[in-house]
């Protein structure tokens, strides 16, 4: 645990330069601001961080009283604020429940979020507003776990767990401070982890009684996720919303070996490359490799489109035989994906069921659409040549399609080896 922590925690030196260039950047936006103060938010200012992250997290609180019934012109008025203070910065503006911006400063990413100031949850015009309440909350709760919570976000981040990106669909670093500040420690959650069951719920500040009030109270819509955390600041809300089944198994499965067999390597992610997927997969099957330029825009959207690229051309893929299907995309490079298959050919011909013999206007209407027809077990079916019966030529037609087209700027490299 230590040698990870030594890897994963900030250094002295780090955490100084972070906070020089926060503090820097507070206080050259505040001498602009009116009615309004821009402060530190996210792990930020929680100190839960991890090395090597440059991204700061700003929100700029507008007062309730005079701002809350302008809560939509949020975004215009910090915008113009940020220009008057940063004129020679590229400032992109990001589409959300509220637009925010986001620009490179003195060597880190911030991420400014134009919020109202409350004092409780309750008051919260846009998800945004409420943020401040996370931060004060986990450090007062969670104060004395802080490397825990560091260990666990390596844990998820290092086996593609972390983020509630819809794109990723795993646990938002609140989630792992939530979870760590309630079960104690980074181990304990992964113990806890080994009774939930579906639909389990988490709940802190213990706002319902019973799992069945919670479950009532808390919006449907967000009740979708396998594993339920009612926000301690907000008890209508399920801080784990964007939690995907997938994820939450994996999870459960990957704390399972790490408390039966603690390991360094839980918290390594692995680099993902063509030369190390053809030295994994080396004699288990024939290796499609495609190399994709993602289109602008928001990581989360962005990130999307890749997704479904990837699950596009993976059901396609399974006549293949498909053994194994992955993609790898980090936010300002390609996507990378690959695709190991037990065949390289299909079947000249196949198969083509029809209606049954019955439904005569169907079956002629069917025969009209297929020459070589003929009838088995009541139904007319027919023999049909298969297009791009080679997998590299099949490849290729489906990177052609408007689906993928429409979905990846380019399509840098398709490889078949």
């Amino acid at each position: 645990m230590k040698l990870i922590l030594a890897a994963i925690k900030p250094s002295k030196k780090e955490e100084k330069q972070f906070s020089t260039s926060a503090n820097g950047f507070l206080r050259t936006l505040n001498a602009v601001l009116v009615d309004a103060k821009a402060i530190l938010g996210g792990s930020g200012a929680k100190g839960t961080w991890l090395s090597g992250n440059h991204d700061v997290d700003i929100f700029v609180l507008f007062d309730y009283k005079k701002y809350a019934n302008m809560s939509a012109e949020l975004s215009g008025l910090l915008e113009k604020s940020l220009k008057k203070t940063f004129p020679k910065v590229k400032i992109e503006r990001l589409h959300g429940s509220r637009d925010y911006f986001q620009f490179a400063y003195r060597g880190l990413l911030f991420e400014v979020v134009p919020i109202l100031k409350i004092a409780k949850a309750e008051r919260a015009l846009n998800i945004t507003d409420i943020s401040p309440l996370h931060s004060a909350w986990v450090n007062k709760h969670a104060a004395k776990v802080k490397d825990d919570i560091r260990l666990l976000k390596q844990f998820c981040k290092a086996n593609n767990m972390y983020g509630a990106e819809s794109y990723i669909g795993g646990f938002s670093g609140y989630v792992l401070e939530i979870l760590t500040a309630h079960y104690g420690s980074f181990e304990k959650v992964l113990k806890a982890a080994q009774k939930w069951k579906e639909k389990e719920v988490v709940d802190p500040s213990a706002f319902y009684k019973t799992k069945e009030l919670a479950l009532f109270h808390i919006n449907t819509s967000k009740l979708q996720s396998p594993l339920i955390v009612v926000d301690p600041v907000d008890k209508n809300r399920n801080a784990a919303a964007a939690l995907s089944k997938e994820k939450f198994l994996l999870f459960k499965e990957l704390a399972k070996k790490y408390l039966q067999k603690p390991a360094e390597d839980f918290f390594v992610k692995e680099k993902i490359t063509v030369d190390s997927l053809r030295q994994k997969y080396k004699g288990k099957g024939t290796l499609v490799f495609v190399a994709v330029t993602p289109t602008e825009g928001k990581e989360d959207a962005v990130g999307a489109k890749i997704l479904k690229v990837f699950e596009f051309l993976r059901e396609r893929l399974l006549g293949f035989s498909l053994v194994h299907g992955g993609w790898v995309w980090d936010k300002g490079s390609e996507g990378l994906f690959y695709f190991v298959l037990k065949k390289k050919e299909l079947s000249a011909e196949e198969i083509r069921v029809g209606p049954p013999l019955k439904l005569k206007e169907y079956v002629e209407d069917f025969k009209k659409k297929n020459k070589n027809t003929f009838e088995e077990k009541g139904r007319m079916m027919a023999k049909v040549k298969v297009e791009n019966p080679k997998l590299k030529d099949f490849v290729n037609a489906l990177l052609k399609n408007e689906y993928v087209t429409e979905r990846v700027e380019k399509i840098k490299k398709m490889e078949v080896v």
